[in-house]
């Protein structure tokens, strides 16, 4: 289901009085690949509702740069929200997702394995509200750039 941010809340606090154990995760997802699909997969089998926080197109573009996303937020969306392993998609356009996940309040917070718990703002939130945090492994060779790269080389 996609909601408005402004509906995160109460969305995650209904699944939560039902006892179940929310896990969020946040990215870009701007072209959908194995990696991702791994990736979203064993996030969801960390407990029994996976939330992903998708990064707006204005916030892409500060972190990708121009050219990105090359899928706009509300396919990205869409296509998120088709994947068996995702309950809830919802927007965020700021630098990081720290106020969505005071917001969501997950009992895990999912990441790559590309990423350590230093680089993780949310981490102290997830953390300090008695979540933990749990990293994925990386699926070696299975990116959006890689994916980029190989469209624009032909191979």
């Amino acid at each position: 289901m996609i909601i408005p941010r402004e509906y995160i809340r109460e969305a995650c606090d209904t699944v939560r009085a039902d006892g179940a154990t929310i896990v969020f995760t946040n990215g870009c997802f701007d072209i959908l690949h194995t990696g991702h699909v791994r990736y979203l997969t064993a996030a969801a089998e960390m407990g029994d509702f996976l939330v992903i926080g998708l990064n707006s197109d204005a916030s892409v573009r500060r972190l990708k740069g121009e050219g990105r996303p090359i899928m706009p937020e509300a396919d990205r969306a869409e296509v998120l929200d088709a994947l068996r392993a995702v309950d809830i998609v919802t927007v965020f356009d700021e630098p990081t997702a720290e106020e969505l996940v005071r917001l969501v309040r997950p009992d895990v917070y999912a990441k790559g394995g590309d990423y350590s718990l230093d680089a993780l703002p949310e981490a102290k939130i997830v953390q300090a509200a008695g979540g933990r945090v749990e990293l994925i492994p990386f699926v070696e060779g299975r990116s959006t750039t890689t994916v980029i790269e190989r469209i624009k080389s032909g191979s």
